[in-house]
């Protein structure tokens, strides 16, 4: 795949961009093809760039006292950044790496920004990106705070069908919020009926 049909998926998946707009981003774009394991952000780094995934997957993850906590996934056709770096230009407070080989475009803040100001249209893309983003992180807050485990668990699945051979089941027990042993039973159950 290359920039310009990477940019005509943005435009089919969030917002149309109209010819102009997409020659615009086009030209301040990157696409990269990253290895399994890639860190695309580390913790304290000033991250300035979103990524959009082509091809591939990611993970947002903390490290807290020696623990490897994910927040997030990003699949194909999905954006990826460090939102409270990206947003607010402080240190990242989270790692994102690829979880298996990864075909992603990048675009600079600045290049977000000045985009934004020149065509409506990638204004609206941004809204759209943010708001999409708020539901799911809206709907993972009530997840974890009123679902049970079996309840996260089938959710994610209904989401996500494929995640299990596509997500280590360690990176998905620490997104639902539970242990390794917990999702094994909740798994074993499945299988029994």
């Amino acid at each position: 795949m290359n920039k310009e049909e990477a940019i005509q998926s943005i435009s089919e998946h969030y917002h149309p961009l109209p010819p102009d707009c997409q020659t615009d981003l086009q030209a301040c774009s990157q696409l990269h093809q990253l290895d399994k394991g890639h860190l695309l952000v580390k913790e304290g780094q000033y991250a300035d760039k979103a990524y959009y995934i082509l091809e591939g997957s990611a993970r947002a993850f903390y490290l807290k006292d020696g623990k490897d906590i994910t927040d997030w996934f990003a699949f194909e056709y999905e954006f990826i950044s460090p939102i409270q770096s990206f947003f607010l230009n402080i240190p990242s407070p989270q790692y994102i790496e690829t979880l298996v080989p990864t075909l992603l475009l990048e675009v600079k803040r600045e290049d977000v920004h000045r985009l934004s100001d020149l065509h409506q249209a990638f204004d609206r893309l941004g809204k759209t990106i943010v708001t999409r983003t708020l539901l799911k992180l809206q709907q993972r807050v009530v997840s974890l705070q009123f679902e049970s485990a079996q309840q996260k668990y089938d959710n994610l699945l209904d989401m996500t069908p494929d995640i299990e051979i596509r997500v280590p089941l360690t990176h998905i027990a620490s997104y639902l919020g539970i242990t390794l042993e917990t999702l094994s039973r909740i798994r074993a159950s499945k299988i029994r009926i």
